[in-house]
């Protein structure tokens, strides 16, 4: 089905999810959580680089997931080219990005009043990440859809992760906050998906096949990405085994059950037999990770 057919077809479900999202959602406000107190000591000492409680996985998760979400601009002009205009998913768009703009603003205060990273090294990234531009760009309706309701589950994740390592229940409680939109943000694009099967099955299977393949969390554009990727993994936050274990997994074969969709085209069923392949190796790869992590605790911490 060609996109613009797609998009209207959907429209009736998109706003039966934009308004159960609208039920759902909660209205805070960022300075509210906010511990604006710790800034006094910055007035005399100045801006630490870090405590040294913070470890470099929990630093590089805020300095990462902070960034991300700084580069809404392009994410909004990128999910408006697919998905917007005057209706409901232009609604959806709208919302969306309101929601998501206090993520930043909240993290950032957070992380400023609580010395927690040198605030030029968050300015001079928000610099290179909003000028250079770099987002997921996918070609088709389904890619978009499919894409984010992976991504805003990692991130729920994500965020989740970084909060249960910063041993601050302040902290905690900012990242459980960003999670909980998050996942409403996730739920409508996975019951959209859902829906979209429903009408064009092999269109699905394709895309995600795509996706689940070549997936990026929107963060590849930042200075340092890789560095960060890889404290990141280390302390447990987001790795091969959590993206394959509580993303990939559930996705495809609880919630969409994609091996037993039928009425496929041939290409969507060669898609999703390439896809299937490709999750068993990354469940392998996982399960070496896991049994790695396993026994490096078991090393420093034996019975």
């Amino acid at each position: 089905m060609e996109d613009k057919a797609l998009l209207t077809e959907l429209e009736p479900e998109v706003e039966r999810l934009l308004n159960r999202h609208l039920d759902s959602a909660e209205d805070w406000y960022p300075h509210e959580h906010v511990p604006w107190e710790r800034a006094a000591h910055l007035l005399s000492d100045g801006f630490t680089h870090g405590e040294p409680a913070l470890s470099q996985g929990a630093r590089s998760a805020l300095l990462v997931n902070l960034l991300t979400e700084d580069n809404l601009p392009w994410y909004t002009r990128t999910i408006s080219r697919v998905f917007g205009g005057k209706s409901a998913w232009g609604d959806w768009v709208q919302r969306w990005t309101a929601e998501e703009g206090r993520h930043a603003i909240v993290m950032r205060d957070y992380i400023t009043v609580s010395g927690l990273v040198d605030p030029r090294v968050l300015e001079d990234g928000r610099m290179a990440q909003v000028s250079g531009a770099v987002v997921p760009e996918p070609e088709t309706v389904v890619d978009g859809m499919c894409y984010v309701a992976i991504q805003e589950l990692a991130t729920r994740i994500s965020h989740r992760n970084t909060g249960t390592v910063l041993d601050d229940p302040v902290g905690y409680d900012v990242m459980m906050k960003l999670s909980s939109d998050e996942n409403r943000h996730h739920l409508f694009y996975r019951d959209l998906v859902t829906a979209t099967l429903e009408i064009d099955p092999s269109a699905v299977v394709e895309a995600l096949h795509r996706q689940v393949t070549n997936f990026e969390m929107p963060g590849v554009g930042i200075p340092g990405f890789t560095d960060h990727a890889r404290h990141i993994a280390a302390a447990g936050i987001y790795d091969f085994a959590i993206h394959h274990e509580r993303i990939i997994v559930p996705l495809v074969f609880r919630q969409w059950a994609i091996d037993k969709v039928g009425g496929l085209s041939a290409g969507a069923e060669k898609a999703r037999d390439d896809m299937m392949h490709f999750i068993e190796r990354v469940g392998r790869v996982a399960r070496r990770q896991i049994e790695r992590r396993e026994a490096a605790a078991a090393a420093m911490n034996p019975a």
